[in-house]
């Protein structure tokens, strides 16, 4: 009975639960699709722009939303680094390197798509993104024709690769700096770490001070969102080896508190407001455009042979070893899964081209044709792929 009631891991939670908001979050995209090409396009793109205090709707949406879900991912981080999955080096070479090749070949196929425009060259990071919700949204469909160390690979190197974002997020994508801002946001940091260190477990003053937080990194000119992941830093975890979910641990209680949220609600809005793409904008032209072609190809092409080179590599070099129960085609089927890209690859391309309504529209287009084509690939070869018996 106690184990009924014992609430679910990080990882486990995600592999449920994330799957079934990938599928929500899919549901929403194709929403947003069907809304802005209908009569209530104008309504639908009017709500976005119309201004609630100094921000506007969508604003809200990607700074303040999303700032949740960059808890999120801080939490998890921290979590699976200290006291899950990737604790140890051993566990962190293979979605390490993985994520590595995963970020670094679809930022160079989109380098050399972009190279005469430094414009448009401002995009690289776009494709270098892989959406964990989408990604197990698809898995979910696929059922038991997929090894579990094969989504627990995947989720590890979704991981590590949201770190990777939030890195380039806070060194790439930032505006012009206000020092007394970042003066704010560094004393409420010190604030927060003081209470780590205090040993407060209660965590509404770590809210408190990450609400103020928020607003002190929204003003400093670096986004809003990385609040949500310096916040996720300084709330307490207690270690407990061989208890993941331990109900005392100020981190375990606010990660089981929001993912469902996340999962259901702050992605799903996310990708309402940001998927939707006025198709009577669109010229057949834009398909062959270097933002249109660069992301697309980045994700579909740079991604497969990102993280399925770098897997065979590290394998074959002895680094690490495969997948458990899992066959060469299937780890194909997943470095193609990590190409769907769609929220923090649409995310990073809002940063890179803000206020060129053209280039978003461009950055949209190549992150769903690229999504959806890996998305579809992906799902047929893992569908298809022999059981690792029958694979030489």
């Amino acid at each position: 009975m106690p184990s009924r009631l014992r609430p679910l891991s990080s990882l486990r939670n995600l592999l449920t639960s994330g799957a079934g908001g990938g599928l929500v979050l899919m549901a929403s995209a194709a929403l947003a699709l069907v809304v802005a090409n209908a009569p209530l396009a104008d309504t639908y793109f009017a709500v976005l722009k119309a201004h609630i205090g100094p921000l506007s709707v969508l604003h809200w949406v990607n700074d303040g939303l999303m700032a949740v879900f960059f808890l999120l991912v801080g939490l998890e981080i921290k979590r699976e680094l200290l006291d899950g999955r990737l604790r140890t080096w051993p566990d962190r070479i293979l979605p390490g390197v993985a994520a590595l090749g995963g970020m670094v070949v679809p930022a160079l196929v989109y380098a050399a798509v972009n190279w005469h425009s430094p414009e448009t060259l401002r995009g690289w990071a776009i494709p270098a993104a892989t959406d964990i919700a989408f990604a197990l949204g698809v898995l979910a469909l696929l059922g038991s024709r997929v090894p579990v160390s094969l989504k627990v690979f995947l989720t590890a190197l979704a991981i590590i690769d949201d770190l990777g974002a939030v890195l380039i997020i806070a060194l790439f994508y930032t505006a012009d700096l206000s020092l007394p801002m970042l003066g704010g946001a560094a004393l409420t940091l010190a604030a927060l770490y003081g209470l780590n260190k205090a040993g407060i477990g209660r965590l509404w003053p770590y809210l408190t001070l990450g609400a103020v937080l928020w607003v002190f990194v929204l003003l400093s000119g670096i986004h809003a969102t990385i609040a949500g992941v310096l916040l996720a830093l300084t709330v307490p975890l207690r270690l407990s080896a061989g208890k993941p979910d331990d109900p005392t641990s100020p981190l375990h209680r606010l990660e089981h508190a929001i993912s469902p949220w996340t999962a259901f609600l702050i992605l799903p809005v996310f990708g309402f407001a940001n998927a939707g793409v006025s198709f009577a904008n669109v010229r057949p032209a834009m398909l062959l455009d270097p933002v249109t072609l660069g992301v697309a190809l980045g994700l579909f092409v740079g991604k497969q042979l990102g993280v399925f080179g770098f897997v065979l590599a590290t394998v074959r070099l002895g680094w690490a070893q495969r997948p458990g129960h899992a066959s060469w085609t299937q780890v194909y089927g997943i470095a193609l899964l990590c190409g769907v890209g769609f929220t923090m690859s649409l995310f990073i391309g809002l940063l890179a081209f803000a206020q060129q309504p053209e280039l978003e529209a461009e950055t949209k287009i190549g992150v769903l044709l690229g999504s959806l084509a890996c998305m579809a690939a992906g799902a047929l070869v893992l569908r298809l792929a022999p059981p690792l018996r029958a694979e030489r």
